[in-house]
């Protein structure tokens, strides 16, 4: 099971206890707010993709959207998310739990610039019910990512500011 794989690869890091489990479904970024009561944006929701045969994961807000112009400029190619099947064969991961972590050898992260307004965000740890809460440098360092990228829309100056939020006793710019 997937899940057990991340609380593995986070145990050598002595974080596995900081994985949390839900009773509630949590594979899509509202359902994961919920879950987790913060906002949807603070999710960081792990996009999958095939760039030449190869697999690639994009980690990017909850509220962000690709942006087909942005992402043919980065990677040369139209973006093609993978199907179900791919994610799992190709990834390691079923959609609704796919994670930068644990990941097969030859799958390729980047994470987008969407995330950097955060202090912290929430991806999945593997399954449908789950998510860790990370600092933007945890993130970076323990989803192994290759670069920030610029590749997402519908966020940030494009987005109407909303004020700060306290939330979890820590002040985060809402989306």
């Amino acid at each position: 099971m997937s899940i057990e794989k991340v609380k593995a690869y986070f145990n050598q890091f002595g974080m596995a206890d900081k994985i949390q489990e839900f009773d509630v479904s949590s594979a899509t970024v509202e359902l994961a707010a919920q879950a987790l009561h913060c906002e949807p944006c603070r999710i960081a929701k792990t996009l999958s993709f095939n760039v030449d045969n190869q697999a690639i994961l994009i980690v990017a807000a909850g509220d962000a959207k690709v942006d087909n112009k942005k992402y043919k400029a980065y990677f040369s190619t139209k973006a093609k998310m993978l199907t179900p099947d791919e994610a799992v064969s190709l990834i390691g991961h079923a959609v609704g739990g796919v994670c930068p972590f644990a990941l097969l050898p030859q799958v390729k992260v980047y994470l987008d610039e969407s995330l950097k307004r955060f202090t912290t965000v929430f991806p999945a740890c593997g399954s449908s019910n789950s998510a860790i809460e990370l600092t933007i440098p945890e993130l970076e360092k323990y989803s192994n990512s290759l670069a920030w990228i610029d590749v997402c829309k519908g966020w940030g100056a494009a987005s109407p500011a909303k004020p700060e939020k306290d939330i979890g006793g820590i002040s985060q710019k809402c989306c």
